[in-house]
């Protein structure tokens, strides 16, 4: 997968995600920012949780269930210091429907451990290069 995100001014970037959707993020005006898009972590949060979400409509569907509503409620709480990177993040699940409570912990569970991609990534060992005016830099970062 491979998106390219552009600079549109200030502290504001935008996308077209390679499903053909736009994104755009901003910073707060305190920042510099002018708050015409959501900031990345915001986007973060969002995307573990659409990701546990969509997993568990799935498996709950593979076993012949069918939530009436569901929804999620997410916390994610972050370190005092730079980086300020998520120490802890909950989600609170909230189905209804005739689900029996084991099928509904185990596909959760499942999310959690074995399909959410989003979550696992979390971990995920970064790498950077860069390149300034068309030129590939030689640094090693």
């Amino acid at each position: 997968m491979e998106t390219t995100i552009k600079w549109t001014g200030k502290m504001a970037f935008s996308s077209v995600t390679p499903s053909g959707h736009e994104i755009k993020m901003d910073a707060a005006p305190e920042v510099g920012g002018e708050n015409t898009g959501a900031r990345p972590t915001e986007l973060l949060l969002n995307a573990v949780a659409g990701c546990t979400g969509i997993d568990i409509i799935m498996i709950l569907r593979k076993m012949r269930l069918d939530p009436t509503s569901f929804h999620m409620d997410v916390k994610g709480d972050r370190a005092e210091v730079e980086p300020k990177r998520f120490t802890k993040i909950n989600i609170h699940y909230a189905l209804e429907g005739e689900l029996p409570e084991d099928k509904v912990v185990r596909a959760i569970q499942l999310s959690k451990d074995k399909y959410c991609s989003v979550s696992h990534s979390l971990n995920a060992e970064i790498t950077v290069s860069y390149s300034i005016n068309g030129v590939n830099g030689e640094q090693q970062l």
